[in-house]
């Protein structure tokens, strides 16, 4: 079967090496973005049959433009990397704004939630969906809690583990397998992001690996997860962490 891909937060870190990888495997790939454009079309144009795609996934119109978007232009979708979110400047939870918690909670959770909502409203053999797989792209923060860091960030990522479990169990006998990774500390963008361009130098070395991981890294394990080669695992969450 033809691996249609639809890629969240797909044009930095995690999201575009899986784009990337993918693509280069002869998937089609939609890659979504919430506002840099200039940076999805670079992504699109790495390699492979791909294509942009706007939307904030905490938005229910633009989650369900989305799936819209890459079945005109590939057909059904068998594949779904569930990977947008963000995170904020390190705190105490003590002195997180109302904002800042509806903001983390809103894109990471509810964002989250609505898109394999839609997955599962199409995806499904019961459904006339075609099946296929599910990667839901959680954190070890989630297990680690992140104190007097970002324990938002960590709740937010614990709701994705669980989200994992309940939906695998869900969809498993319509055809569409519901798996996770924990990424550990990666070399991407999204610690800029948070105030700390610098956070994966720094903290890369006290990984039992000694080192922080790539996106490649994390978009390897992905894939092996949504392909066919690893056609009898749902429900699980790998950890990609180098020992973390």
């Amino acid at each position: 079967m033809t691996t249609t891909v639809l890629v969240t937060g797909g044009s930095r870190g995690i999201g575009r090496a899986v784009a990337i990888l993918a693509g280069k495997r002869g998937w089609r790939v939609g890659v979504n973005y919430a506002g840099n454009a200039e940076a999805a079309t670079e992504t699109v144009a790495a390699g492979g049959k791909a294509i942009a795609i706007p939307g904030d996934v905490s938005q229910e119109a633009d989650v369900i433009a989305m799936f819209d978007a890459i079945e005109a232009a590939f057909g059904p979708v068998t594949a779904v990397v569930n990977n947008a979110g963000i995170v904020a400047p390190k705190s105490a939870l003590a002195d997180m704004t109302l904002e800042r918690l509806r903001r983390i909670f809103d894109v990471n959770v509810l964002g989250a939630y609505l898109v394999v909502r839609e997955a599962a409203r199409r995806m499904p053999t019961d459904r006339d969906g075609k099946g296929g797989a599910i990667v839901n792209v959680s954190s070890m923060a989630a297990t680690l809690g992140a104190p007097t860091q970002y324990v938002d960030y960590a709740g937010s990522k614990g709701a994705i583990d669980s989200l994992t479990v309940g939906l695998a169990r869900e969809l498993a006998a319509a055809g569409v397998r519901v798996n996770g990774v924990r990424p550990g500390i990666i070399e991407t963008e999204i610690h800029a992001s948070g105030g700390e361009p610098d956070r994966a130098t720094l903290l890369g070395p006290s990984a039992p690996m000694g080192r922080a991981g790539t996106p490649e890294e994390v978009a390897e394990g992905i894939l092996w997860l949504l392909s066919d080669a690893e056609s009898y695992a749902t429900g699980t969450t790998i950890d990609i962490s180098g020992g973390r």
